[in-house]
């Protein structure tokens, strides 16, 4: 499993929690505005962090973190995944998973030896517009089946959906919530251009706050928790 990053305290990432970030290399999507374009494209000339480090880590702050947020990248893609998350419970840590649900059937194993307490799953687009938006063909039902998985556990979750400007509009976000209407929480995200896989997306300015809060209250009434980050 290619580690190529170790965040070793957050606040913000694991929600009410301590944790710390460990970012798995190798992504199935290539989103052209995503944040972490290195460990999508060219991670092999990053340094990999050992899994030992990493326990190390975990060891050495058990007194203070709470959790561990597995992000990539997308971490289902790796086989070696259910054994350094078994790892980790056995340090007594809860564990956050970041995804783009294309893998149900890794995605069930988790569930089902109750390796992860919190998911966080990217939906990217309206179902029809998946491809147009990651660049990429998707089983959209392997997409279908990791989203009612998760609302069907009893795991703790999210939905999340970064609104890119060119990429997806106000009736977009409605069709989404149409599709997740009733899920536990929902955040919508707003863009940044800083870092970003095509290099044209940092030209791209911003939905202004007025727009997101547009998207917000077109989003609130669907879902028990909704909210906007980053404006």
């Amino acid at each position: 499993m290619l580690i190529k990053g170790l965040v070793k305290t957050t606040l913000i990432d694991y929600p009410g929690k301590v944790a710390c970030i460990v970012f798995i290399a190798g992504c199935n999507f290539r989103c052209p505005y995503c944040q972490n374009p290195d460990l999508v494209a060219g991670y092999w000339e990053l340094p990999t962090i050992s899994e030992e480090e990493v326990f190390r880590h975990l060891k050495s702050r058990k007194k203070w973190l709470d959790g561990v947020c597995v992000s990539g990248g997308e971490p289902t893609l790796n086989k070696e995944l259910p054994e350094f998350l078994r790892k980790i419970k056995s340090m007594g840590f809860l564990i956050k998973l970041d995804t783009n649900g294309t893998n149900p059937e890794m995605l069930k194993k988790l569930l089902d030896e109750k390796l992860v307490d919190y998911i966080a799953m990217d939906i990217k687009a309206p179902l029809e517009k998946y491809e147009e938006v990651v660049k990429t063909k998707v089983d959209l039902e392997k997409i279908k089946r990791s989203v009612e998985m998760i609302r069907s556990n009893d795991v703790d979750y999210e939905f999340r959906t970064t609104v890119v400007p060119g990429l997806l509009s106000s009736e977009d976000i409605e069709k989404i919530c149409l599709w997740l209407r009733g899920s536990k929480r929902y955040y919508l995200q707003q863009f940044r251009p800083d870092v970003t896989l095509d290099a044209s997306f940092r030209k791209v300015v911003p939905y202004r706050r007025e727009e997101m809060l547009k998207c917000y209250n077109i989003a609130k009434e669907n879902f028990k928790v909704c909210e906007v980050r980053g404006i």
